[in-house]
């Protein structure tokens, strides 16, 4: 089995997994990874899970063309989502990373210029998230023993509520610094609101609203449409 796939001038990555309640192949497409996953039944081949890839080429080019944006590399002249605003990547003689207004200014090293981009705005999305999750766990008396941010493919937020008294986990994903204000702070209350309710029945649903003090639906309809273009900031092309 190939290890990926040529696609509109790409080499796209294929995995395979294997899934005992399968009844027939299928495939998935990773925005975040921009990767092809086959889902195949416990008896299927690999020759069948590449025929299968090779007849379905039309529907994945016209998947691909439709839901993976292209890709915005972080380099100097970038002009990168911020919140509600933006910030200008530049070059700089400088060492490290420094922000002046809507400005970025990034050591010239072609090398490391896209990790150091990346390491700054991941501790910057650590910094607010950690700030607004502990601020709206306050209100509902609720003990958040960590915050982290991650890159998941999947999801834009994540919580372990903790037994007793000892504290929920939540975790984010950092690309929600690039989206605007009211999408974080809804995904912030989200998991807040896991703190208290599990799942996502009426009463979550409720406290979730109260946390945010406006509908979640605006935030949700935000990510859903543009969540694949926060996954291609940062790629290469």
């Amino acid at each position: 089995m190939p290890a990926s796939m040529r696609i509109l001038g790409m080499d796209v990555p294929l995995t395979l997994t294997r899934n005992a309640r399968a009844k027939r192949m299928s495939l998935r497409l990773c925005a975040a990874s921009r990767s092809i996953r086959i889902i195949l039944p416990p008896r299927a081949s690999l020759r069948e899970a590449q025929a299968f890839a090779a007849n379905n080429a039309g529907w994945l080019e016209q998947q691909i063309a439709r839901r993976w944006p292209e890709p915005a590399p972080f380099v100097p002249g970038a002009d990168v989502p911020f919140g509600d605003g933006h910030l200008m990547l530049e070059a700089t003689s400088a060492r490290g990373v420094q922000r002046i207004g809507d400005r970025l200014l990034v050591n010239e090293d072609a090398l490391l210029f896209s990790s150091r981009t990346t390491r700054w705005l991941r501790a910057h999305a650590l910094l607010v998230l950690d700030a607004e999750t502990r601020q709206l766990a306050a209100r509902i008396e609720r003990p958040v023993a960590a915050v982290r941010v991650g890159d998941p493919s999947s999801r834009w937020g994540s919580c372990a509520a903790g037994r007793d008294n000892r504290g929920g986990r939540i975790a984010f994903s950092w690309r929600l610094i690039m989206a605007p204000d009211f999408v974080r702070r809804a995904v912030v209350a989200h998991e807040v609101a896991h703190l208290s309710e599990p799942n996502h029945g009426a009463g979550f649903w409720q406290l979730a609203t109260d946390l945010l003090q406006v509908s979640h639906r605006p935030a949700r309809a935000w990510l859903a449409e543009h969540g694949p273009a926060l996954h291609a900031q940062g790629v290469s092309r």
